[in-house]
Order: C-alpha cells, then sequence, then structure tokens
C-alpha cells in the first residue's frame, strides 16, 4: 500500500486543464497556541499545478483536497539533494587525484558540475512535471 500526502487548498485559476491551487505548508508547531509569539513557527504559501482531465467540475474558489504519493516525495528528495551531494562529493575527491590535490581547482570544478546537472535537469523540466504531479480528490 502507497502512503498517501494530503493537501488542501483553494483554486486560485484554472486555465484549460491546468489547476494552479494555493497550499499553505504550515510547520508543526503551527498548531501550538503560542506560535503567533514564537519565531520557530512559520507557514508559506505555494501555488501548485494540477492537471485535471475535467477542469470544469471545479470552480475558482473551492476548497480542495490534492494528492500525491511519499514515493514521488522521496524521489524529488533523491533528484534535487541526494545524487546532486554525491556528485559533489564524488568529483571533488576525483579531481583532488586528478589535479595533484589543487583545493581550489578542485572545488571549482566539483561545483561546476553540480551546476551541470541542475542545468540538465532543468532540461527536463516538463517531463519531471508529468511524474511529480498531484491530483484533485474526487470526494
Amino acid at each position: 500500500m502507497t502512503d498517501i500526502i494530503k493537501h488542501t487548498g483553494i483554486i486560485e485559476e484554472i486555465k484549460g486543464y491546468q489547476i494552479k491551487v494555493k497550499i499553505v505548508q504550515s510547520s508543526a508547531c503551527s498548531a501550538c497556541k503560542a506560535h503567533k509569539l514564537c519565531s520557530a513557527a512559520e507557514s508559506k504559501e505555494k501555488m501548485i499545478d494540477v492537471f485535471d482531465r475535467n477542469p470544469s467540475e471545479h470552480f475558482v474558489g473551492e476548497h480542495v483536497t490534492l494528492l500525491g504519493t511519499t514515493a514521488m516525495g522521496l524521489q524529488a528528495v533523491w533528484l534535487g539533494f541526494a545524487i546532486p551531494f554525491i556528485l559533489l562529493v564524488g568529483v571533488l575527491f576525483l579531481s583532488m587525484s586528478l589535479t595533484g590535490q589543487s583545493e581550489g581547482w578542485s572545488a571549482l570544478i566539483s561545483i561546476l558540475s553540480v551546476a551541470l546537472y541542475y542545468l540538465i535537469l532543468s532540461r527536463f523540466k516538463e517531463r519531471l512535471s508529468k511524474k511529480f504531479s498531484f491530483t484533485i480528490d474526487s470526494k
């Protein structure tokens, strides 16, 4: 059984099959009674693009529940953080041995390799957006 990620939000805009939903992402301590006095509590508004086959069933201002999977979240963490970190450290050690322990050049090469990775990742943005997509709960 796959674990489900749920976010509640409000539909802000509908264009064709694309629905923009605004969600409020809150930290765990935002439910605390003293969260307005504490600087540790934070919440952020985010816009999520949802592609729906039946956009006519929804309207602007409607409260909806977005569904995703935890596997989707874990894969995003791998692509966004884990792989670039492994690449950075791997290229750093490799370039240190190839450049004769030149720290400056090795650091520059490893940072450029991560920049190249993110550039390549951005070229696949459309394909990734299909893979990492939320759906609107029909309940």
